[in-house]
């Protein structure tokens, strides 16, 4: 039998209606055209030569063609399978429960109330906090899957089977790596810190719990200044997660330098930073009661008073922060007034013992249950930023007094740090020593980043 020629076309027809197609357009190519023609050449040939004009062809209504194009698409289309169920990220919200979310999302209450059921789960899943994640799979509302990460190391699984759900704990390692950077200062230290790849978090931690005893962040930091920090990151199946523990840190402020390091002995009884002489980083009293943020107007005894108009002493120093921010004790001690006095609108006095008091005025509000007589950890909650009182904005006003006079609070000298405990020595020294060989090589390769003075 002879071959057929094949002919091709953008489209894939199916046999039979590609056959008829194909006679179709040859049958009407075969008889308009020509029928086309005649007509033309019938109509120039009956004009004057003297009056040339157009004359229009004669409309033929042609016989519907079949939609080749729309063929093709239909039969190369294949029907899209329906998925097995539907995925939702659930992120917790301020007042958000687990009955609240499964009726937003229209899923079944009794799923949830069997899962409750489940031996250890109803704890791990009714403990939620605002920016948690609840994945949830469902189908038309059916729970399916439902999973929460109840620590950095677990995740919570609860699965439908044809028993019913089933729990377990998924065990997720982290993958701890140490991380080293270094800045110098020059506009501020958050925008220093970003520049060297260090999270805001690092640097708070840096600047509150490690150097907040000897460095007043709010006032003391200038352009020069220079920091250097071996921290912890953490991984988790390769993807970073968040930062971990800091090591070591050094900040030479003013061209002094300050050097800490993280200390935690065999027996888990001490955690904390200490200087490479093994003393304790933690003073009696923090340099600022505040976390930092900048200074509106510092001790000066020959002040001009802005709202009296009269030159007044300021034995104090204002920090400068938005309504609502927390105010911390500045060390141990007891409350000895708490109320509203004067110009310092609601204020808080501290005695912390040896004839020291601290002072804290234009509270917005006092920290809830806060009594007089009560006694109070250094970094305890007071109270809270307000403007009450004779203040011109939101503000802290803070003093520190020795036996009833005023001392400058961010120069007075602090009683000096306590040794760590001789049981504990050697093995600072050798568990200090490997973190303290990393700062010594941050702080090399900042010192060699410096550029040199022209």
């Amino acid at each position: 039998m002879q071959e057929t020629p094949k002919i091709n076309f953008d489209y894939k027809p199916r046999e039979a209606s590609g056959n008829a197609a194909s006679h179709l357009r040859w049958l009407t190519v075969g008889v308009v055209v020509p029928l086309l023609g005649g007509l033309l050449a019938y109509a120039v040939t009956r004009q004057p030569e003297s009056q040339p004009r157009l004359v229009q062809a004669p409309t033929i209504s042609l016989p519907q063609l079949p939609d080749l194009k729309a063929i093709g698409q239909l039969q190369s289309a294949s029907p899209i399978p329906k998925p097995l169920g539907d995925t939702v990220e659930f992120v917790v919200r301020r007042n958000d429960t687990l009955d609240r979310i499964f009726r937003q999302l229209k899923l079944d209450l009794t799923d949830l109330a069997l899962i409750r059921d489940l031996p250890g789960v109803q704890k791990s899943l009714d403990q939620l906090r605002p920016g948690d994640t609840i994945t949830l799979v469902h189908e038309e509302g059916i729970l399916q899957a439902l999973s929460r990460r109840i620590s950095e190391t677990k995740l919570l699984s609860v699965t439908r089977s044809n028993d019913g759900f089933k729990a377990k704990v998924v065990e997720t390692p982290l993958d701890i790596r140490v991380a080293q950077a270094h800045g110098t200062i020059e506009s501020s230290l958050f925008v220093a810190a970003r520049a060297a790849g260090i999270s805001p978090d690092i640097i708070l931690r840096l600047a509150n719990d490690i150097f907040g005893w000897d460095i007043d962040f709010a006032l003391d930091i200038q352009p020069g200044d220079r920091f250097s920090v071996v921290y912890e990151q953490k991984y988790r199946d390769g993807e970073y997660i968040g930062d971990g523990k800091i090591l070591a840190a050094e900040f030479i402020n003013n061209d002094e330098t300050h050097r800490a390091v993280l200390f935690e002995s065999a027996d888990g009884k001490v955690s904390d930073y200490f200087a490479p002489d093994g003393h304790s980083m933690r003073r009696a009293f923090l340099r600022a009661p505040l976390d930092f943020t900048r200074i509106s107007s510092n001790y000066d005894p020959h002040r001009f008073h802005p709202i009296l108009n009269i030159i007044r002493a300021h034995k104090g120093v204002d920090y400068a922060a938005p309504i609502g921010t927390v105010i911390k004790a500045a060390g141990d001690g007891r409350v000895d007034f708490v109320g509203r006095k004067g110009g310092y609108g609601n204020v808080v006095i501290l005695e912390h013992g040896g004839g020291i008091s601290t002072l804290y005025g234009h509270m917005s509000r006092f920290a809830s249950g806060l009594r007089e007589g009560q006694r109070i950890k250094q970094g305890s909650t007071i109270g809270f930023v307000g403007m009450s009182g004779a203040a011109t904005g939101p503000h802290l006003h803070y003093e520190y007094r020795v036996n009833g006079v005023h001392q400058n609070p961010r120069t007075v000298p602090l009683p000096v740090a306590a040794p760590i405990a001789p049981e504990y020595a050697g093995e600072f020294r050798t568990r200090s020593g490997e973190s303290l060989a990393r700062l010594d090589k941050e702080h090399d390769q900042a010192i060699a980043a410096v550029p040199e003075s022209h």
